[in-house]
């Protein structure tokens, strides 16, 4: 369920794979998301989202980078799974007291209220999750191209200054990466443009698109420390991957909260 935790005082991280879901076909088994695809069933989303949501509850220890076998004493109440309706732009939503009765439509979840796993969803774009432990502000942002270009992380990271954070954590998830991304030319000159370091080519020797050094960079002038999970969802069929899959490919999550 968890290919990577992590936990820093009372904030909790966790990237979720493919497996200990109730999701089948080209959606096994840990599908979270009903918008990728052409099909999965809303009903099951959920049920994967409750048994996230109820993994999260058992806590993991500090730096733990497995799956939750047995519980931990690390854990605590989750109010409830936030979620977005991504739309690879830079908008930012913020999560108070209040329960939300739809997904905000934007690509970037940011909260100072303990009990909320906040999830980005990704299947290539890159999952980011950001914390200031001390001070208990979290965020999950989307980013693929879009979103890198029009600067969501930045966006996000001013929203937490806006709620008190000052020294951030940042948690860089699974994604397409820099060797595999394949796009024209012309795409890759006008990301590059707006991110230099998001310059990358192929291991075959094409134009690529690296995400994951592109958010680095953005992340370099704010004091965050990266912690990069390095996992590639072209590559690593234990990810969701619509480059691989095509239009039924489900979608992993990044998922950060604050235990009350």
């Amino acid at each position: 369920m968890f290919a990577f935790q992590d936990q820093r005082s009372a904030v909790e991280v966790a990237f979720t794979d493919r497996f200990g879901g109730l999701s089948t076909g080209p959606y096994a088994e840990l599908n979270l998301s009903t918008r990728g695809g052409e099909g999965e069933d809303a009903d099951t989303v959920r049920s994967n989202l409750g048994l996230v949501a109820a993994a999260m509850e058992r806590g993991a220890p500090p730096g733990s980078t497995t799956g939750l076998d047995s519980p931990t004493e690390a854990g605590g109440a989750v109010r409830g799974v936030v979620a977005m309706r991504q739309v690879h732009g830079a908008d930012v939503a913020v999560v108070g007291d209040d329960v939300l009765e739809a997904d905000p439509e934007a690509d970037a979840l940011v909260s100072a209220t303990p009990g909320w796993a906040l999830m980005a969803r990704g299947a290539d774009c890159i999952p980011v999750l950001l914390a200031d432990t001390d001070r208990g502000v979290v965020a999950a942002v989307h980013a693929g191209r879009a979103g890198l270009v029009a600067g969501v992380v930045p966006r996000a990271v001013a929203a937490m200054h806006d709620l008190g954070a000052v020294r951030l954590t940042a948690w860089l998830g699974p994604r397409a990466c820099g060797r595999c991304y394949e796009v024209p030319a012309a795409l890759r000159d006008q990301v590059a443009a707006a991110v230099p370091a998001s310059w990358s080519e192929t291991s075959w020797g094409t134009p690529a698109v690296d995400i994951a050094a592109g958010v680095a960079a953005q992340l370099d002038g704010v004091a965050a420390e990266v912690v990069d999970v390095g996992r590639c969802t072209i590559e690593d069929r234990d990810f969701y991957s619509y480059r691989r899959q095509g239009s039924a490919s489900g979608r992993h999550g990044g998922l950060i909260w604050v235990r009350a």
